[in-house]
């Protein structure tokens, strides 16, 4: 699900659910004259592009294949600096969407491995729900972020004074970007999240721990969570997308993990608001 909040005047945030890739994305836009919404869209778009023309064994990849990497992990780190590529490309082309970009967060699911991957640039997030505790598997690129590893000693007082809402790594900042990549192994009743910075910036982990473990129905995590975003202030668009492992679908399907959305369903979502099957999700312009 994906919400506009409380304080801004149109949503820059997208987010696509490709389910017969396993594969959910959030991305969430910065530039002026609407550029943002341009950045984010085709991210999602460009990402699942990739993933469409990759489908086939004999294709050709545009960037040189990681050994070092699985073949999971080498697909998604692709699809990134493809959509980075086409995003810088894009602001060179257009005035309207010079300086434009976009953060991005995408989990890719190996049914075969049983493993989940994430990919992200930015401080757009992913979490993980387990069994009543709740772990941030991505880490912002944010200078907050490299203040407090540069200086851990620093006091409250002086964390405080930092600037909270400058990110340091976007897609369409350069003509390539470092992609961070987290690997895990999904357990029956997980809950990932998948979410812009208008939902980690507005709820603690322990607010969305709560409302992740006391609510049953996927769809209806989502609109808690934006709601609770919204009443903490909704100083920015909220996008919310939520994944769930089953233990029904961990049993029947034997070191695998299925996903929630039907496997013929797929969205691609550029700010509007809206509600799919199992995952629901938003962004702003940054400095």
């Amino acid at each position: 699900m994906t919400d506009v909040g409380l304080q801004r005047d149109h949503n820059e945030d997208s987010y696509a659910v490709l389910s017969e890739y396993d594969l959910f994305i959030v991305a969430d836009g910065m530039g002026g004259h609407r550029a943002g919404d341009v950045a984010s869209r085709l991210a999602t778009e460009s990402i699942a592009d990739f993933f469409r023309s990759t489908s086939r064994e004999d294709a050709t990849w545009p960037f040189h294949f990681d050994t070092s990497l699985s073949e999971e992990e080498n697909r998604l780190q692709a699809g990134i600096r493809v959509a980075n590529r086409q995003i810088f490309e894009r602001s060179i082309r257009s005035r309207d969407c010079a300086g434009m970009g976009t953060t991005i967060v995408g989990a890719l699911f190996s049914k075969k491995k049983n493993r989940i991957y994430v990919g992200h640039v930015g401080d757009s997030r992913a979490y993980r729900v387990r069994k009543g505790s709740i772990s941030q598997l991505t880490r912002d690129h944010s200078l907050f972020n490299d203040y407090i590893m540069a200086m851990p000693e620093l006091t409250e007082e002086q964390r405080a004074e930092l600037p909270r809402n400058v990110i340091t790594r976007a897609l369409g900042m350069n003509d390539s970007v470092a992609v961070d990549l987290i690997s895990d192994e999904p357990q029956p009743g997980d809950v990932y999240l998948l979410c812009s910075d208008g939902l980690s910036g507005m709820l603690s982990d322990d607010q969305i721990l709560h409302i992740v473990s006391s609510t049953e129905e996927v769809p209806e995590m989502c609109r808690r969570l934006i709601a609770k975003a919204n009443e903490n202030g909704g100083e920015d668009n909220i996008t919310a997308l939520v994944i769930r492992i089953d233990e029904q679908d961990v049993a029947d399907l034997p070191n695998s993990a299925t996903i929630g959305p039907p496997a013929d369903s797929q969205q691609v979502n550029s700010g509007e608001r809206s509600t799919v099957p199992a995952a629901s999700a938003s962004r702003s312009e940054k400095s």
